[in-house]
């Protein structure tokens, strides 16, 4: 029996693919149905009402379960919560989960399984796994960063942000500009007194829609050379929309793609019309007054940090993870194999433009094959866990400096990683009985 930690996407996919290939698990989830972060109702959820996919639903649609036709092209979270929960009831996963139900701790059990100790209604079980599959999501940590001073107002993080009405008739400081940081922005606008956004680096900004199709649908036909298509990516978006210092706002000091790009098409316009002041980083804060890299200040009763997640697995150890001290993401084969724990996954943890969740699902058919494979002593499995153990540290970036920052930690090149876990695929499929394939 396998243990699977999560219901969101990740572990949807994770469960759907074990149950695939008929082997037996058993799926804890806090929550009590599954969709993760995109049930709003969800405790534990990051969402906010105003919240659609940043990715086009056809670019991040599961292969076998795909979104309606005639459904918008970036779907509302509560489309989503549907669409996660049909998938469940499709494939009969629900039966498989345990709900209300947290994970304290996941311990060796020195046999090569795992020890789990769940919690449900004040009541601890432990029971023993032959392997456990970690799919607890990458963005339920918040980091919150400290001011430089103490601030008199109101401060928050956008995990806990739900409605603008946080902001009426309120002066606003979002620090931060990811995706997450400009989409609350907007929603701000309509409800705040005045909205400053706190830069401290310069993004590539991207429109959702390109000559009326989304903009993650065009190109890709033609491969082309790494550098050539960063200069002419970045030479088509700086022609719809400009540079970034048109609007105030600093220029990237990185080449197109080593960095996560801003997909949103309001910012800027808002940005434009003076309804969003840009600000640089942060200098000092003393009472309601920031005062800004630039020498600028302003007052603001609330000040919403928008600046983003850490990995955390907080019932395991990190020493399990291959995960030392300081480091941003724990070091992974293909960011799921730890080379000294041949029973232990961590699904999901990735992050890639287009890779949706049909790329993840790769991710997950792969494991489930390997832990097939292995289980009947088979030479493909063999040959992967090799190369697991032989694993020092490198990383599938397809030769694109990403910025060497904690969120980019786990972050990879889409082509290159779906290449290595399509080929291991094939090699794992490749002495796999008919009789065990799946139909």
């Amino acid at each position: 029996m396998y243990a699977v930690i999560g219901a969101g996407p990740m572990g949807l996919a994770t469960a759907r693919n074990l149950q695939k290939y008929n082997l037996p698990f058993v799926g804890f989830e806090l929550n009590k149905d599954v969709g993760g972060l995109w049930d709003i109702d969800n405790p534990h959820s990051t969402m906010y009402e105003s919240a659609h996919l940043i990715s086009s639903r056809h670019m991040t649609e599961f292969a076998e379960f795909p979104m309606a036709k005639d459904g918008a092209p970036y779907p509302h979270h509560s489309e989503l919560r549907r669409y996660f929960r049909d998938y469940a009831a499709h494939f009969g996963l629900y039966d498989h989960y345990r709900f209300n139900t947290r994970v304290v701790s996941v311990e060796p059990d020195g046999n090569g399984g795992w020890d789990v100790t769940s919690e449900k209604d004040g009541v601890e079980n432990r029971e023993n796994f032959r392997g456990v599959l970690i799919a607890n999501g990458t963005l339920n940590h918040p980091n919150m960063p400290e001011l430089p001073g103490e601030f008199a107002g109101e401060v928050m993080h956008a995990c806990d942000y739900r409605s603008p009405e946080v902001f009426a008739d309120k002066r606003v400081l979002i620090v931060g500009c990811g995706n997450s940081a400009c989409d609350i922005a907007v929603d701000a606008v309509h409800r705040a007194r005045a909205v400053d956004l706190s830069v401290r680096r310069g993004y590539y900004f991207l429109p959702k829609f390109i000559g009326g199709r989304p903009t993650d649908t065009l190109g890709g036909a033609i491969k082309l050379p790494r550098r050539l298509k960063q200069r002419l990516d970045a030479l088509l978006i700086k022609m719809v929309v400009g540079k970034p210092s048109d609007y105030g706002l600093p220029e990237p000091d990185y080449r197109m793609y080593e960095s996560h790009p801003v997909i949103n098409s309001l910012v800027l316009h808002h940005i434009g019309h003076g309804d969003i002041q840009p600000r640089r980083e942060i200098q000092s804060v003393d009472g309601h007054t920031v005062t800004f890299s630039t020498g600028e200040s302003a007052d603001y009763d609330l000040i919403l940090m928008a600046t983003g997640y850490h990995l955390h697995y907080p019932f395991i150890d990190q020493q399990h993870l291959n995960w030392n001290p300081g480091e941003g993401a724990p070091s992974l084969y293909l960011n799921i194999f730890n080379p000294k724990q041949d029973s232990l996954f961590v699904m999901g943890m990735i992050e890639a433009a287009g890779l949706g969740w049909e790329g993840r699902n790769e991710q997950a058919e792969m494991v489930a094959l390997y832990i097939k494979q292995r289980e009947a002593g088979r030479d493909s499995a063999t040959t992967l866990q090799n190369k697991i153990r032989q694993f020092g540290g490198e990383r599938l970036d397809g030769g694109y400096d990403y910025l060497d920052l904690e969120r980019m930690a786990y972050y990879v090149h889409k082509d290159t990683y779906k290449q290595a876990i399509q080929t291991h695929i094939r090699e794992l499929r490749r002495d796999l009985p008919a009789n065990e394939r799946p139909v």
